[in-house]
């Protein structure tokens, strides 16, 4: 009897372990993701052109790039909640800020970009840090393949709640949307500090150089499919967002669809995208052949779709090539994940798997600029460039990933 609950309640444990680092990627991807639905709202607040409104999703991004491989190294040495705890408040603050300014400066462009810092400082401490994270709790290769999708889903269920959360937000006052951060920043913070007990990855007592030289051979020894890895998921990122920024601008400006109704109609193919992670992440279960396939046969469906893009001008079109795509890169992330976690001692691991998320950022921060510079032109050129993309990420998935 005393076995059973001891059981009972190591599995409660884990559960409110999963459930507690879930939050971080949530956050993350609201507090990005969250800003796509309302940027034409923002255009005309701020006075500020598509391009400019661009730049709040870009910065974000481009700030956790260079950032994120440094908080790789300080999780590696110090260990993970040291460095999780402390971004998530930098986050919330950053959120704050660009909430601030909006609400109470004339010319807020400027200070808004500054907060957007601040949250991109804190998101390159957070969600990178999970991955990894994971593979030190959860020991067994099953066990940790399920919850990278389980975390990947939550990633996901933020894209899909993103559109829906920051419209109707956005509808009570427009800038509410930056002031929701702090609050989910607060609940996060808590949950990770009394709920996540693991003391994986704590200080290991590895200086700069010493660390260098492990990435190094790392790569000498894994290098072929860690760089196909990188370039697949910043390719997948690329693709998401470039797409999503399209897709939420032609559906305002073309076919008049705003507010919570615009939301909806986003959340539905994102909501494709959080089905298919998950499900994904319960299917590969540490098999790393299977891992290879399902990105493979995942990119071939994100590609199809936007290669399809220019054929029909319909947003029940758009909205159904959007959802086939989704269902592409929502197949392929959760194996890319468990790819880097379950091959790679945990000594490296942190700085393995923030190169591999910063790679991602280089996809999220490049997609809204480029694709709002190709709207411009002829939408062939737009979905050519996607569809090109995609081929390479296809071929280096082939070619390289060889478990």
């Amino acid at each position: 009897m005393l076995n059973l609950m001891g059981s009972h309640l190591k599995k409660q444990e884990k559960l409110w372990i999963i459930l507690s680092l879930a939050t971080i990627p949530l956050i993350m991807t609201l507090g990005n993701s969250m800003l796509i639905p309302i940027l034409p709202v923002m255009e005309k607040e701020l006075d500020i052109s598509k391009l400019e409104s661009s730049y709040i999703i870009t910065t974000y991004s481009v700030v956790a790039i260079f950032l994120i491989p440094i908080a790789g190294f300080l999780s590696d040495r110090f260990g993970r909640k040291k460095v999780i705890i402390p971004a998530l408040i930098i986050t919330g603050l950053g959120g704050l800020v660009a909430g601030w300014a909006s609400q109470v400066m004339d010319q807020a462009f400027l200070v808004v970009i500054a907060g957007r810092v601040l949250q991109g400082i804190g998101a390159s401490g957070a969600f990178p840090i999970v991955l990894p994270l994971v593979g030190d709790i959860f020991k067994d290769d099953e066990e940790a393949s399920s919850t990278l999708g389980i975390i990947e889903t939550s990633n996901t269920v933020g894209k899909v709640l993103s559109p829906i959360l920051g419209a109707a937000l956005a509808a009570l006052v427009w800038f509410l949307p930056f002031y929701s951060i702090p609050v989910l920043c607060i609940i996060s913070v808590l949950m990770v500090s009394f709920l996540v007990k693991n003391k994986g990855g704590e200080e290991q007592g590895t200086h700069f150089k010493e660390y260098l030289s492990m990435a190094k051979d790392v790569f000498k020894e894994h290098g072929k499919w860690l760089v196909a890895v990188f370039l697949i998921g910043a390719i997948l990122m690329f693709i998401l967002f470039g797409f999503l920024f399209y897709l939420s601008s032609i559906l305002e400006d073309k076919y008049d669809y705003k507010g919570i109704w615009k939301g909806l109609l986003l959340a539905i193919p994102l909501l494709a995208l959080s089905i298919a992670s998950f499900v994904s992440g319960r299917m590969i279960k540490g098999k790393l052949t299977v891992m290879k396939w399902v990105t493979f046969i995942g990119i071939i469906l994100a590609g199809a779709s936007v290669a399809v893009i220019p054929f029909m001008d319909h947003p029940v079109y758009l909205l159904s090539v959007f959802f086939v795509c989704g269902v592409g890169i929502g197949m392929s992330l959760p194996c890319l994940d468990a790819l880097i976690t379950e091959s790679l001692e945990k000594t490296v691991r942190g700085i393995i798997t923030s190169i591999y998320t910063s790679m991602r950022f280089i996809g999220v921060a490049a997609g809204p600029p480029v694709i709002a510079v190709m709207m411009k032109g002829n939408i062939i050129w737009m979905a050519s460039l996607l569809t090109i993309f995609a081929l390479i990420a296809g071929f280096l998935g082939y070619r390289n990933i060889n478990p």
